[in-house]
């Protein structure tokens, strides 16, 4: 007698209808779509410049080690906290900001018991990952300028809210408020609930001090920050992030994350991203006057252009061609920007990264065209 086994389907009702994050389109995917030599990727918020020299040259003499494991980015945790003047007790390194988001809303929210608080629109990891984490995602619509409704988030914040996220300077819109807002804000939640502030994008504001609440983590017990290397420091293919939490909170997160999360070249790259500081300073330099330039030369040709403290900005196009179409019609030309219909809702607006001089007067050129045509 033969017997027969059926393999398991049952999955946990969250993934029934759960929606997956859909990475941004390559350059040889569109390379090869369109028969294109050249293509200019302005859409995942990536560094124009690169990687630095200095974390090339460590990730090769760091690479006969591989064969050992990690030690969990002791060192770039260390390196972390003097380039902040915070104490390594506070930082926890995860591979990418993702896990860090995934690890603190594991070890705040209870499932089934806890809701999780975000804006709308937002980054959609933080509902992605609170939904497989089983807590309940609110969201509380932006004001019309895309500005932070802070009166209505506190007004959703309850005896049950265990994590509220906010982004600044803000994905996909570039909108940066005041620090004194944040801290203002972060004074009328409920006793359990605890602020994660996504700096992500804080390195490319014009005045970090304004805006940043890293400083002032040590007058914010409920209040803890978010930085990656993906941006500024252009480690994205590397993944590297890291968070800033009271001590008690990251020894936490600490004991609930995979010990070797953190790989051994991308610890020996983060280290030396933060000793590369003329690479860091370029790269600040070239982003912020890419946006300025940008942001000038498109209003000149009719989009709005919504202000912004990121490496990208947020654009409507004129009346006289839709999102889609354009998108569409630069994708033609081989330049990618991002449609912000899919995972933000925004159908009639585009995000686009600043690129280097180059990279943005194309993408100017190509505007151009395509309204004239």
């Amino acid at each position: 007698m033969s017997l027969r086994y059926t393999a398991p389907t049952e999955v946990r009702p969250e993934m029934q209808d759960f929606v997956a994050y859909t990475p941004g389109l390559t350059i040889d995917e569109i390379r090869e779509r369109y028969c294109l030599e050249r293509v200019i990727k302005l859409a995942s918020n990536e560094n124009p410049l690169g990687t630095s020299p200095l974390v090339q040259k460590a990730i090769c003499e760091q690479a006969a080690m591989a064969f050992r494991y990690p030690r969990g980015g002791l060192k770039v945790a260390e390196a972390i906290a003097r380039h902040h003047g915070v104490t390594a007790e506070q930082i926890v390194v995860g591979n990418g900001s993702d896990e860090l988001i995934d690890l603190l809303i594991r070890v705040k929210a209870v499932p089934g018991v806890h809701n999780v608080l975000g804006f709308k629109p937002c980054f959609n990891m933080y509902p992605v990952l609170a939904k497989l984490c089983g807590a309940t995602f609110r969201q509380v619509p932006l004001n019309e300028d895309f500005s932070f409704p802070w009166e209505a988030m506190t007004a959703m914040a309850d005896e049950n809210t265990a994590l509220i996220f906010v982004t600044t300077p803000d994905n996909p819109s570039g909108f940066c408020p005041p620090v004194e807002a944040i801290m203002n804000f972060a004074a009328t939640l409920p006793a359990g609930t605890f602020l994660v502030v996504d700096e992500a994008y804080m390195d490319f504001s014009d005045d970090e001090k304004k805006h940043s609440v890293l400083p002032h983590l040590a007058q914010l017990p409920n209040v803890g920050v978010l930085r990656t290397f993906s941006k500024s420091f252009g480690l994205a293919g590397i993944r590297l992030g890291y968070a800033v939490l009271p001590p008690s909170l990251a020894a936490a997160v600490r004991k609930a994350r995979s010990p070797f999360s953190v790989n051994l070249l991308a610890e020996a790259a983060g280290v030396a991203a933060l000793q590369d500081k003329e690479f860091r300073r370029e790269t600040l330099r070239v982003t912020r006057e890419g946006r300025s330039f940008l942001s000038m030369e498109l209003k000149k040709i009719g989009f709005t252009v919504y202000p912004s403290q990121a490496n990208f900005i947020m654009v409507k196009p004129p009346r006289s061609i839709a999102a889609n179409t354009l998108y569409t019609a630069l994708l033609e030309r081989g330049i990618i920007v991002r449609q912000l219909k899919s995972g933000y809702d925004l159908p009639d607006f585009l995000r686009i990264t600043i690129g280097t001089h180059d990279e943005n007067i194309c993408l100017t050129q190509a505007v151009k065209e395509i309204l004239h045509a």
